[in-house]
């Protein structure tokens, strides 16, 4: 079997081991592939594994040998999955593999804003503590999260860790979510709606996947009923906030802060008005990538297409 990898850069940028995939056949790895050289570097490939390279129906029909795709993360909007099915391509992906590492970045970034643990780092680095005839020295808000509302939109694997959390720091959780009441855990409250959630939250965390009706939920309307002091989170895709209005709500101060680890376009453009706007902090979408979720996906996908192999295919979508 010939397996190609088209960017296997991102997951694996030369930490990890890639013998278990070789031990599964003739493995040829890109680290990244440009729009142009996708169709070319897929002819002979009987299976191709992409993080974000996009697969389209014109390229599938390019490619007469290929019976698998492997995306290599959880999201699979990147293949066109109906086409997928017309030419019986199996397509799989990785789930749940990196539900600590973006739990756990989400609450990094909500007690960096309420610590502003950089700002003070650069503060003490340019003197300001030495020069400050005080023992302690403060030049911003700092914000305690016991007893405030951690406010959860979508609670699958990564929502139920952030509330798992939130709740060990003493918050109180309220989530946006089809399960029921009686599906969610002890000390979690269904929201009636997400107007209700928003209005109601100091801190609102996306955690659910982008479709037609979740693209731009965050928008002008919803950010007008949060508390001035509110704080949003999103790891989960840039595109469910309304960039614009969530930096016009910065701007002008209608909520506290931002903490987001993904935007509507990545890398973001140099005019994106999120890069200007205040208290709005950036990490590039490394919620996933830490050594130990990538590890775990490199032990999946090998997995994935080696029962694919065995005509028991795990983990597929399609």
């Amino acid at each position: 079997m010939k397996i190609v990898v088209l960017d296997a850069y991102t997951g694996n940028p030369g930490d990890l081991s890639w013998q278990p995939m070789r031990e599964l056949g003739d493995l040829i790895l890109y680290d990244r592939t440009p729009p142009e050289l996708i169709v070319e570097r897929g002819k002979e490939a009987d299976a191709i594994l992409i993080n974000k390279v996009v697969i389209t129906r014109q390229m599938m029909e390019q490619w007469p040998r290929l019976r698998y795709i492997g995306v290599i993360a959880t999201g699979f909007n990147i293949v066109d999955i109906e086409a997928a099915r017309d030419h019986g391509i199996v397509v799989t992906n990785v789930p749940a593999y990196s539900t600590p590492s973006v739990a756990q970045l989400a609450i990094a970034h909500l007690l960096n804003i309420c610590c502003q643990v950089q700002h003070y780092t650069d503060e003490v680095r340019d003197g300001m503590w030495s020069r400050c005839p005080d023992f302690s020295f403060t030049d911003t808000r700092l914000t305690e999260v016991a007893g405030k509302c951690m406010g959860i939109v979508g609670f699958g694997q990564i929502g139920q860790a952030v509330a798992r959390i939130a709740q060990a720091l003493g918050m109180s959780v309220m989530a946006y979510t089809s399960k029921s009441a009686q599906q969610l855990p002890e000390g979690v409250t269904k929201a009636e709606s997400l107007d209700a959630l928003v209005a109601e939250c100091d801190v609102l965390s996306l955690h659910c996947p982008l479709t037609p009706d979740t693209r731009g939920m965050i928008d002008s309307r919803r950010l007008a009923l949060m508390k001035p002091t509110a704080i949003v989170l999103n790891t989960a895709r840039g595109p469910l906030i309304d960039e614009q209005a969530l930096a016009d709500a910065l701007k002008q101060g209608r909520i506290l802060a931002a903490g987001l680890d993904v935007m509507a376009v990545e890398p973001p453009k140099a005019d994106s008005p999120l890069l200007s706007a205040p208290n709005c902090y950036f990490t590039p979408h490394i919620a996933w990538a830490s050594a130990e979720a990538r590890a775990r996906l490199m032990v999946v996908i090998t997995r994935n297409l080696k029962t694919f192999m065995e005509g028991h295919p795990e983990n597929k979508v399609n």
